[in-house]
């Protein structure tokens, strides 16, 4: 029985002795968390220190890079790269991927992140978050050869994210369930107040763009318009729509309350298999997701099985309570 508001690190002690969790991952995942304090401060003081613009960059997507999007991979890269088990870091914000071993070997981590996500909201002061996925390797792997990184989430030993809102979040899983922590101000602990979080199987709410209606296929406009009909519709009842245009945000109100979150691929990006990332968004996203009792999926198949051919990889993402994904599963199905 988890004590309640134990620390992170008591968390990590505790899965260390009672499941198996190794030495080196309960260091990694403190640093991990330390990493993502760091970041929640950059991003409270980010007026004062004149970080809020873009850094006159961009990604590896195309997207303009914010200042802190710069500052909180350098944070992750510092922080990951104090464990000398960690053999490459993925992240969504460099094109190449961070080799920190010139040899490796089996038992090493690679560690995928997206440091910011949806830095997008930072000037309007909404909710943004960090994302982290860990796997470690069953053999030795080539770092001349960067396809070598590309790991299926049904790989994954743990995954995570943090949400810097009013409060500071971090969720986490080692695969054995879904725990929340806060920070506590002042203390520069994680504490434990969320502890085995799971996703209802039914929900009255989805998260969905919906400006992005005239680009949908005929499965996601199907729920759609069931979903807006309420009481009076195929569903017979009424249905909440919420939209951050933060990933983090989004999946943390349905790890605390139940929903789905849908960014399926459509007419606008079906060119490059959809809009979020498999690696380090819907990957480790969606381990959390399906550990809390959800499900995640493409829409045609789950999420955990795509193999990758990218480390920048895009896929549709439809996740959380797990009767929803499966009924918009079924119009797939049904197109």
């Amino acid at each position: 029985m988890l004590e309640a508001q134990m620390t992170f690190r008591q968390f990590l002690l505790h899965d260390y002795r009672h499941s198996g969790l190794e030495k080196d991952l309960v260091f990694l995942l403190e640093d991990i968390a330390t990493a993502c304090r760091i970041i929640s401060n950059h991003v409270r003081d980010g007026a004062f220190q004149n970080n809020l613009g873009a850094a006159g960059s961009t990604n590896i997507q195309g997207e303009t890079q914010k200042q802190l999007d710069v500052i909180a991979n350098e944070e992750f890269v510092r922080h990951c790269a104090n464990c000398s088990r960690v053999a490459a870091l993925v992240s969504e914000e460099v094109d190449d991927v961070y080799w920190l071993k010139k040899e490796t070997k089996a038992g090493n981590y690679i560690v995928y992140f997206d440091p910011l996500d949806g830095s997008s909201n930072l000037d309007v002061n909404l909710s943004v978050g960090s994302i982290f996925s860990i796997v470690q390797i069953a053999e030795p792997i080539d770092p001349n050869d960067e396809a070598s990184v590309l790991r299926p989430g049904n790989e994954q030993i743990c995954a995570g994210y943090s949400v810097y809102g009013p409060s500071t979040s971090l969720v986490i899983t080692t695969g054995h369930g879904v725990n929340g922590f806060t920070h506590q101000q002042g203390t520069g602990e994680f504490r434990l107040t969320f502890p085995d979080m799971t996703i209802p199987e039914t929900t009255n709410e989805f998260a969905i763009n919906a400006s992005r209606y005239r680009l949908w296929d005929e499965p996601i406009r199907r729920y759609f318009n069931e979903c807006l009909a309420g009481v009076d519709g195929e569903r017979g009842a009424n249905t909440n729509m919420r939209w951050t245009a933060s990933m983090v945000a989004d999946i943390h109100r349905i790890l605390t309350r139940g929903g789905v979150f849908l960014y399926p691929e459509d007419a606008g990006n079906r060119a490059t298999g959809g809009k979020l990332r498999l690696m380090y968004e819907a990957n480790p996203m969606g381990f959390v997701v399906e550990q809390a009792g959800g499900a995640a999926s493409t829409g045609t198949q789950r999420i955990l099985d795509v193999t990758p051919t990218s480390h920048h990889q895009r896929v549709p993402v439809i996740m959380g309570s797990k009767n929803e994904v499966a009924r918009i599963d079924g119009f797939h199905d049904n197109a």
